[in-house]
């Protein structure tokens, strides 16, 4: 698409200027991660101060992931409008407006205010994501984009580490975690002051970046990329049948990942699993993130000499093999096999046939690191819609981080009826069925025609 006119080019502009705009771009991938999975040890404190069902759990993941549904295109609209640095500075502020209406649970006592505040800062990432990955892309030379942006998800996979890690200090903090604790108002109260002022503390220290992001906004404003005269609807896409295909495969991968971080906690806390307090089952769930930001650094080298849908195949296959794992055993014995293992945070457990399955859980992470961008890509190269418009739907189907683990939180449910120690086990069949079908959709993608990923493509198929 032409430039709008009196759009602002990306000019050379000084380098400190250009490494100022890479650092403050950059960070944002951070921020959306921390905040992304500071979610997973909340779901876990809401369940315990509020006494809620796995399902009710689940609706903290379904109120943050469906805002990318429901926001995505204001927010490419916004960006339209508006340009690169406003549309971050929009962004940020919804962040700290959502951490505020979290926050104001300390008054309202309210499970719902925890919801509204998790879907209006999920508006907010939503907004900085449409503006940052293009943005940093754009920003330097061109050979350098696939650098930059490697760079910017390492920091997305460092951010969400530190988030689970720090959720779990924070939010799983107090005597009511406790393995075997007693229940009661006054505990529940002050945990659910631990949480509120978590949010406090993120939305003051977000507040201090904002202001100097906006301080910065014309040096970041003169490094963007220019702004078309049309912004393509991703409903155009669905014309497109490997859009549709592709928006798909995003939606489950995205709802296979959430729901099982979201319940990794209660997964290795159980007593057949890992048999730690809650707090330390905290710790050791991000080792989820770290794999998974291991898999992306290994998988960007293996892409050089294997093809993407081979090497999705290979991932898919792998993530399908792990939860028939974890669901076979379902009904099966710690058995002590001698020795101790120090877990995160100090902890020294003994070692059992629990590692098994929950060793397999948290491989899950290094399976679904490529996912999302060898699918993102596949899609593109197939689809037969303008490339905007199949961003932009296949960023609509994030929201099945939210659909997926409230599925998952109502299997639970149900076969907790029948087995109540195997049924976060026999759940893992609602990732395992994503996971399937990422997998044939990589094997689909092997003979598929291919084109150059471009604007001008008509949506005819």
């Amino acid at each position: 698409m032409p430039p709008r006119a009196g759009a602002t080019t990306a000019p050379a502009g000084k380098k400190s200027g250009t490494i100022l705009a890479l650092i403050y771009v950059t960070t944002l991938f951070f921020i959306w991660a921390f905040v992304t999975n500071l979610i997973d040890p909340l779901v876990k404190s809401m369940k315990v101060i509020y006494t809620l069902s796995d399902f009710e759990t689940q609706l903290n993941q379904f109120a943050f992931f469906i805002a990318y549904g429901v926001m995505s295109i204001p927010s490419a609209w916004y960006l339209s409008r508006r340009g690169y640095a406003n549309s971050i500075v929009l962004g940020l502020a919804g962040v700290i407006a959502g951490c505020l209406v979290a926050w104001s649970t300390t008054y309202s006592n309210s499970f719902i205010t925890v919801l509204l505040g998790l879907f209006v800062a999920a508006s907010g990432i939503t907004l900085l994501q449409v503006a940052a990955n293009p943005l940093i892309a754009s920003m330097g030379s061109p050979t350098g984009s696939h650098f930059r942006l490697n760079l910017s998800q390492a920091f997305n996979s460092l951010g969400a580490y530190v988030g689970g890690t720090f959720g779990a200090a924070y939010l799983l903090r107090g005597d009511l975690f406790a393995k075997d604790a007693v229940l009661t108002p006054a505990l529940k109260t002050d945990s659910l002051g631990f949480v509120t002022h978590v949010y406090l503390m993120i939305a003051v220290v977000l507040a201090a970046f904002t202001l100097a992001v906006f301080f910065a906004r014309r040096t970041i404003a003169s490094h963007a990329p220019a702004l078309a005269d049309k912004v393509e609807s991703p409903l155009a896409a669905l014309r497109s049948r490997w859009a549709n295909l592709g928006s798909i495969a995003i939606f489950l991968y995205v709802g296979a990942e959430v729901c099982v971080i979201s319940g990794m906690i209660f997964f290795l806390e159980q007593r057949h699993i890992l048999d730690v307090p809650a707090q330390i089952a905290g710790y050791v769930a991000p080792l989820f993130m770290l794999l998974a930001m291991v898999g992306r650094f290994g998988g960007s080298v293996l892409l050089r000499y294997f093809k993407a849908t081979t090497l999705l195949t290979l991932v898919s296959a792998g993530a399908s093999v792990l939860c028939v794992v974890i669901v076979a055993t379902f009904n099966m014995d710690a058995s002590p096999l001698g020795g101790t293992v120090t877990l995160p945070g100090g902890y020294v457990a003994p070692l059992t046939m629990g590692f098994l399955p929950a060793a397999a859980a948290l491989l899950l992470g290094l399976c679904n690191s490529i996912m999302f961008p060898t699918i993102f890509t596949l899609t593109l190269e197939r689809s037969t819609a303008p490339a905007s418009a199949t961003s932009g739907l296949m960023c609509m189907a994030i929201c099945g981080g939210g659909f997926v683990s409230v599925l998952y939180g109502a299997v639970i449910d149900q076969f907790a009826h029948v087995t109540q120690d195997g049924a976060r086990s026999l759940a893992f069949i609602v990732p395992l069925a994503c996971y399937v079908y990422v997998l044939w959709y990589a094997r689909a993608a092997r003979n598929a025609a291919t084109h150059v990923i471009e604007e001008t493509v008509e949506a005819t198929a």
